[in-house]
């Protein structure tokens, strides 16, 4: 038996909710939303609220974007040409996320794109691909990465997508890097300050990031096989870089990256607040 796609999970979660935050599905729009505007989907937000959600005309949504918040909206038009909807009331004013930067080296397809999902789903800002040398990963497809984090961003209640960067050498990111701007480093050696301890000191007495605490941070997580001694010793020699242990563990790719930043989201962003 095949396995359900997650598009079709997610109609099959919609229609069994009917109230609740999920009664209305969230369309991410680009375009400027106020009350009263009708707004013409384009073919793939129309193919995803059409055949996937399964909305007819009259039905509800609730559209947004980073710049003008969450609005309530209705299908006004279906047709074979396309759909649009009418935007009709503020629900949320825009809220932004933590300025948190997700590094990492791509690995496999399927592994690269759960951990720009997670990212999404985890709150990151910017991802940013990293080519190390022991990357595997020839080609990063940025348009497909790009819609993977705006259906996150959909699914998670977040105003914005993350900003997909184009993939670069470790070399050039570290050498053009923002000193102003810590950069966590997941060292698989084992011999770094355990991360929660790490967070924890660096943390002491401050406030969330959203609260006024340190306003900027970046985690790196790095390819299967791990860095080279020289890529270790070029991070560890910046004194803006913070090299952390993920435990005894040996971890996947994939697995540090989720960890790495779910402790990142308690210690210092927005898990922390009320």
């Amino acid at each position: 038996m095949t396995a359900p796609r997650s598009s079709e999970l997610l109609a099959k979660a919609y229609a069994a909710a009917p109230q609740g935050r999920m009664a209305n599905p969230r369309l991410l729009i680009d375009q400027t939303l106020k009350a009263g505007a009708e707004i013409a989907l384009d073919e793939g937000q129309a193919r995803h609220v059409g055949t996937v959600l399964r909305l007819d005309a009259g039905d509800g949504l609730r559209v947004f974007n980073a710049r003008d918040g969450e609005w309530r909206a209705t299908v006004s038009t279906k047709t074979k040409r396309g759909m649009s909807v009418r935007i009709e009331a503020l629900l949320r004013e825009a809220r932004a996320t933590p300025d948190l930067d997700l590094l990492f080296a791509p690995v496999k397809r399927h592994a690269t794109d759960l951990i720009v999902e997670k990212a999404a789903e985890l709150g990151v800002r910017r991802i940013r691909p990293i080519i190390t040398q022991r990357t595997i990963a020839e080609t990063v497809r940025i348009d497909r990465l790009q819609s993977i984090a705006r259906e996150a961003a959909e699914q998670t209640e977040r105003f914005d997508a993350p900003e997909i960067c184009e993939p670069l050498s470790l070399a050039r990111a570290l050498d053009g890097w923002d000193a102003s701007r810590p950069l966590i480093y997941a060292d698989e050696a084992g011999d770094a300050t355990p991360l929660l301890q790490a967070l924890s000191i660096w943390t002491a007495g401050v406030p969330p990031a959203n609260a006024g605490g340190p306003c900027k941070l970046a985690v790196l997580i790095g390819p299967e096989g791990g860095f080279t001694p020289e890529e270790r010793r070029m991070l560890r020699a910046l004194t803006h870089v913070i090299p952390v242990s993920l435990g005894p563990r040996i971890l996947r790719a994939e697995t540090a990256a989720i960890a790495a930043l779910s402790v990142v989201q308690s210690a210092w962003g927005d898990w922390r607040e009320a």
